[in-house]
């Protein structure tokens, strides 16, 4: 449905993984700073001054170790417990300012928020700003605010706040002269609109259209010809009518992936297998969140495929349950039994994983006549203990094998890691 006179304002933290981490060491400050994916591979996050150095977002960290050390930058490992700690204090802050359906957690760093029913109350500009500095107050994160009458809107507002340092990180378009902001559009890349794709960024410059004022001024009936819909949608948006409402749950996921590069290449089956365990559990944890069950499971393992002194290896193989489950003594048995049948001796592995799919809700699930009841009682009753006792000692209290122990041979590379600030060894000592 198409709405307008609605303000929606989008909050997101500048360069997060980085500014999680100068919170607790200042030393950080005013110097090039990146942050790596899993098995310290690639660049994920960057600080202005690394950005200022050339360093692209998901660039591998061998490409540029000459920059590294010529401009002493700062390099350090993924700390997702930080991360997701700080994500949540920086949502909660947000959702003191409005109700609660008026607030969407769009992802780690961002969030949406409808401030239309504010607007007879309070100035938005004012209102944005005063978020902006309580969360830095409260728990030291610098954040962009954009404003715009529409989701898309607000989404471009954020960026215009990030790279135009006149707007002190607050951008609202629905305060802008329209003849700026028609130079704004008119400066800004296609591609940089949300939901515009590569594959559609390279049409729609084909059709010439290359900037988002072009974009803006496009037929969107002809955009729906030509793309989609959603895209048509887009468009809309842009011209300041709201056709994307907020989401206040995220919706159900259809199939759950678990896997990882192991920090060291791995040959023996047990050591696959503890991978594998480790990787189960965790996409169960996944599936018990969303209130799923899970009606077939995919195991798969793969060799290097860049290593051009090994040929290539990698195979999956799936069972199919007669009545799903997420019951994690049977998910892991299973992956247990496929990972025996795709293992090759003599290959040198880098990774493996686990897919569940078919999911389905668990509150909808029909049993079969020939079900066992009270071993499906038992089933439950065990995976609540199982998930009470981790929720409150920790993953590696109570797990199948001692896949949670640290320094496993197939763990991840994270020799940069800083430690948790929000744990008891890793609190900050004064």
């Amino acid at each position: 449905m198409m709405k307008r006179d609605r303000i929606f304002a989008l909050i997101d933290i500048n360069n997060c993984y980085v500014s999680c981490e100068r919170v607790f060491d200042p030393k950080l400050n005013d110097r090039p700073v990146i942050v790596l994916s899993n098995n310290d591979g690639c660049a994920v996050a960057r600080s202005n001054e690394a950005k200022a150095l050339g360093i692209k977002m998901g660039v591998p960290l061998f490409q540029i170790k000459d920059v590294v050390q010529q401009h002493d930058v700062k390099v350090l490992s993924s700390n997702y417990a930080l991360y997701a700690e700080m994500s949540k204090r920086f949502h909660s802050i947000l959702a003191s300012y409005v109700a609660p359906n008026d607030q969407e957690i769009y992802s780690i760093d961002e969030c949406f928020l409808d401030l239309t029913q504010y607007t007879k109350l309070l100035n938005v500009s004012d209102y944005a700003f005063d978020m902006k500095a309580k969360i830095l107050r409260w728990i030291g994160l610098p954040v962009s605010v954009g404003i715009g009458a529409s989701k898309t809107e607000a989404k471009l507002a954020n960026h215009i706040a990030k790279k135009n340092d006149c707007f002190h990180g607050v951008c609202n378009l629905l305060e802008l002269d329209p003849l700026i902001k028609e130079q704004m559009f008119a400066e800004i890349e296609v591609g940089e609109v949300w939901g515009v794709g590569r594959q559609q960024n390279k049409k729609l410059n084909a059709m010439g259209i290359y900037s988002v004022l072009d974009l803006a001024l496009t037929s969107p009936q002809h955009i729906q010809n030509n793309f989609s819909v959603v895209l048509k949608r887009t468009v809309m948006e842009l011209n300041g009518i709201s056709c994307i409402e907020l989401e206040y749950a995220p919706p159900p996921k259809k199939e759950i992936v678990a896997s990882r590069s192991f920090g060291n290449r791995i040959t023996e089956l047990d050591h696959l297998k503890e991978a594998m365990c480790r990787y189960v559990q965790d996409a169960i944890g996944r599936l018990r969140e969303q209130g799923a069950v899970c009606g077939c499971i995919i195991a798969f393992v793969q060799s290097n495929p860049f290593d051009a002194n090994q040929p290539y290896y990698g195979k999956s193989a799936s069972y199919q349950f007669s009545e799903p489950t997420d019951v994690v003594t049977v998910l892991v048995s299973t992956a247990m039994k496929i990972l025996e049948q795709i293992y090759k001796d003599g290959v040198i592995y880098k990774k493996c994983g686990v897919h569940l799919s078919a999911l389905s809700p668990k509150s909808n699930m029909t049993f079969d006549l020939l079900s066992d009841h009270n071993q499906n009682e038992k089933n439950e009753n065990l995976m609540q203990a199982y998930e009470a006792i981790q929720a409150k000692y920790g993953k590696s209290k109570i797990a199948l094998s001692g896949c949670y122990l640290p320094n496993r041979a197939w763990s991840m590379s994270r020799d940069r890691l800083t430690q948790n600030y929000f744990s008891l060894n890793g609190l900050l000592r004064v």
